[in-house]
């Protein structure tokens, strides 16, 4: 009787640990009895079969840190301009998006002829296959920086539905449409954003970004003032630009650059006397394109 007893009772503690154990598995007790000591990193985990054909949790590697990049050519440093009137500045990183520029680069002015590349890019993106008029059309545009054919695109790219295209599509955050073309309103930092809009492909597109950086490579020796005469020379030809320049009724010049390197992309917006001359916007310009390289 004894053993039968002793038996029956090894059997009920057996049934008890095999309910029991689940139990506090799957329950949160454990968590409870662990939750002074630190919770431990979580980690991906992907399923694959196991031989048993059962599932078995992988943990995936932890993702590399990125390393730190070099400094780009054009990076943020100090600039000092001794220079009547207003003027600007926004250098952006094409590797990271990283932005830095003087405290007045949101401050917008008239873009002037700069505006022209984005025309040449939104008409391109919204037509993929131009006519070959249309294509001398847009290269006279950009190298010589041909007025006639700006409004001719302003007017084909629906006159300010096209800025608001530019705002939308390249996140520009203070410019807008104005009265034409060159009297579009842009700030130092949204004309950086709007070089690496161009860039990297958003403006144009695919088919015809490389198009489009080529003519800006291949500008009028006239028209590469300001930063690319700034730059060592291993650099000059593979620096795409628009620059814009204007004299307005004000008694004052609107000159304005804007430059798209490999790494880089740099807006310099000046206003100033008319009786200072183009150069003078031109000078400041190339003396931020050269402190920026320091």
């Amino acid at each position: 009787m004894r053993k039968r007893v002793g038996f029956t009772v090894f059997i009920l503690l057996a049934v008890a640990v095999m309910v029991g154990v689940p139990f506090v598995w799957g329950s949160d007790m454990l968590d409870d009895l662990g939750s002074s000591a630190a919770a431990p990193a979580a980690v991906a985990e992907t399923s694959s079969a196991s031989p048993s054909g059962n599932p078995t949790r992988k943990a995936n590697p932890a993702a590399p840190t990125a390393p730190n990049l070099p400094p780009a050519l054009l990076h943020p440093a100090p600039v000092s301009v001794n220079a009547t009137g207003f003027w600007s500045w926004t250098v952006l990183d094409r590797r990271t998006g990283a932005m830095a520029g003087s405290d007045n680069a949101a401050t917008t002015q008239r873009t002037a002829s700069m505006i022209k590349a984005w025309l040449a890019s939104d008409y391109l993106r919204r037509t993929p296959n131009p006519s070959t008029s249309n294509l001398r059309q847009l290269t006279s545009m950009i190298r010589n920086s041909d007025n006639t054919a700006a409004s001719y695109f302003w007017g084909l790219n629906g006159r300010s539905a096209s800025i608001t295209r530019l705002v939308q599509m390249c996140g520009l955050t203070d410019s807008k449409a104005y009265i034409d073309w060159a009297s579009t309103m842009v700030s130092a930092r949204d004309a950086a954003r709007m070089g690496a809009c161009i860039g990297d492909g958003r403006a144009a597109g695919a088919k015809w970004t490389d198009w489009v950086l080529n003519e800006m490579r291949n500008v009028s020796s006239s028209q590469e003032f300001g930063v690319v005469p700034a730059l060592p020379a291993a650099e000059k030809a593979s620096t795409a630009v628009k620059n814009g320049w204007i004299v307005r009724s004000d008694g004052k010049w609107h000159v304005n650059c804007m430059a798209i390197g490999t790494e880089w992309v740099l807006s310099v917006l000046t206003v100033y006397p008319s009786s200072k001359g183009m150069n003078y916007g031109a000078d400041i310009c190339a003396n931020v394109t050269r402190q920026l390289q320091a």
